[in-house]
């Protein structure tokens, strides 16, 4: 893990229990019992890690800022885990899912890996924020985020609603999940990765800035009591960072009525067809739409223009070049097949991806800008040497669209430090149950110098 370090502050303790359940679970329990299993996680992927509370002791807000700084110094390889669990108070009912609070040094990625990977394990998202202190709004809000040095990355992991009774037992049942799932999100984003959305995990959108509940129920083509009742809201508030559930993407639906707004272009795009495509499939000679004209946007035989092999959906954290990669084509390459004329993508929407491109079949590789022998190594799961000798290479210098050879398939992979199952089946785009089932795995555990096979 280079030099990345992690301080794990287990909330509350001793004579400060934090929230307590209507059964009598206590926030203070939940918290120590979270912050010891990623203890022993971190412990396993070799990552340098502090416990400051072990036990149930009282801290002082002033002598657990010190403990945190004590570990390893106010230093830019320090990420601190603030484990929490959270409440809503009395006249609120059925509150439930995960929130990550960042402090305002900070971007948001960390903070927004964490909260997706959580909503991978199976909890439901909220939202990942900042909070500012009212008396000082240059100032954060919790004293974890203000008084932790100038150069950590503290953030306060909320795993769910203590008052809830179906989300304390999904916490109680499944924190060893999330823990795992926030320890591969603090390492992924360590080495510069984005957690994208796992199949069958949701279907979410991130509120941005100038959103309203009106325009992202337009986008979907919901009314605004239908997205309110879908995550529980009872005002129309909204934050940026807040995690929204929304509908599946429409691109199985057979048909799609127009909306104010709409073109031809804006629904071609949304279910990866090209104008022509959408035009000739309704029989249109003209670009006019009207509002409520129902279009045809699959073929007669009810699978769409698009499938599983020949398109992407873009999920939170996606861009051009992250996609292009994946599928070993160029960011051009990709614009022009979708005929997209800048670089902006929304959640949600399909690409057409190349049929001859897969991630996981081609034997070959394509380098890109950035590029170097170690990641495109790492990417297909064998070393720089092997890379270099597969290819007859002398030196370590690429250039830009030079093509190398790559293993097949890559059908084994071999385990390196800071790996998980979780990583690892990302990075070939499988589920974890069927990597654990391709190699009759019963645990999560895996060791340095294993290797397993791979689809």
């Amino acid at each position: 893990m280079n030099n990345l370090q992690v301080v794990i502050d287990a909330g509350h303790g001793g004579t400060d229990p934090g929230a307590v359940s209507s059964s009598g679970v206590r926030e203070k329990d939940l918290t120590l019992m979270i912050s010891q299993y990623m203890l022993e996680e971190f412990q396993k992927r070799g990552v340098p890690v502090t416990l400051i509370r072990g036990t149930d002791e009282t801290i002082s807000p002033t002598e657990r800022v010190n403990r945190v700084l004590a570990a390893y110094g106010d230093n830019p390889n320090v990420v601190v885990i603030s484990n929490h669990i959270n409440a809503a108070g009395s006249g609120i009912q059925g509150a439930e899912g995960a929130e990550v609070i960042y402090a305002l040094r900070d971007n948001s990625n960390l903070a927004s890996n964490i909260l997706t990977a959580l909503g991978n394990a199976g909890q439901k998202m909220r939202k990942f924020y900042q909070r500012r202190l009212p008396s000082d709004t240059s100032k954060d809000y919790y004293f974890m985020h203000r008084n932790t040095g100038s150069k950590t990355h503290p953030v306060i992991v909320e795993y769910g609603f203590i008052d809830n009774p179906e989300d304390l037992a999904k916490i109680q049942n499944n924190y060893k999940e999330y823990v795992d799932a926030v320890v591969d999100a603090v390492i992924a984003t360590y080495e510069g990765e984005t957690i994208p959305s796992l199949p069958g995990s949701g279907n979410y959108y991130v509120v941005q800035n100038g959103d309203s509940l009106w325009k992202i129920a337009n986008k979907y083509g919901i009314t605004v009591n239908e997205l309110k009742s879908l995550n529980g809201l009872t005002s129309n508030n909204l934050t940026v960072g807040q995690i929204l559930e929304v509908p599946s993407s429409s691109n199985t639906s057979e048909t799609y009525t127009v909306k104010s707004g709409d073109s031809l272009w804006k629904i071609a795009n949304q279910f990866g067809l090209t104008v022509a495509e959408l035009k000739s499939l309704n029989g249109l000679n003209s670009d006019n739409l009207s509002i409520g004209q129902v279009l045809k946007v699959s073929n007669s035989n009810g699978s769409s223009n698009n499938n599983s092999n020949n398109t992407y959906t873009v999920k939170a954290g996606d861009s051009l070049w992250n996609i292009a990669n994946k599928y070993g084509v160029t960011v051009n390459e990709l614009k022009s097949l979708n005929n997209l004329t800048n670089d902006s993508l929304s959640i949600g929407q399909v690409l057409k991806i190349p049929s001859s491109s897969s991630n996981n079949s081609s034997n070959t590789y394509t380098v890109k800008a950035g590029d170097s022998l170690w990641n495109i190594a790492n990417k297909y799961g064998i070393t720089v040497d092997e890379l270099k000798n597969l290819n007859n290479l002398t030196s370590n210098t690429l250039s830009i669209g030079q093509v190398l050879k790559v293993p097949s398939g890559g059908n084994t992979y071999t385990v390196k430090a800071g790996d998980s199952l979780w990583s690892i089946a990302n990075r070939y785009g499988i589920a974890v149950d069927t990597l654990k089932s391709l190699n009759g795995l019963t645990s999560n555990t895996l060791n340095i110098g294993q290797v397993l096979r791979l689809p």
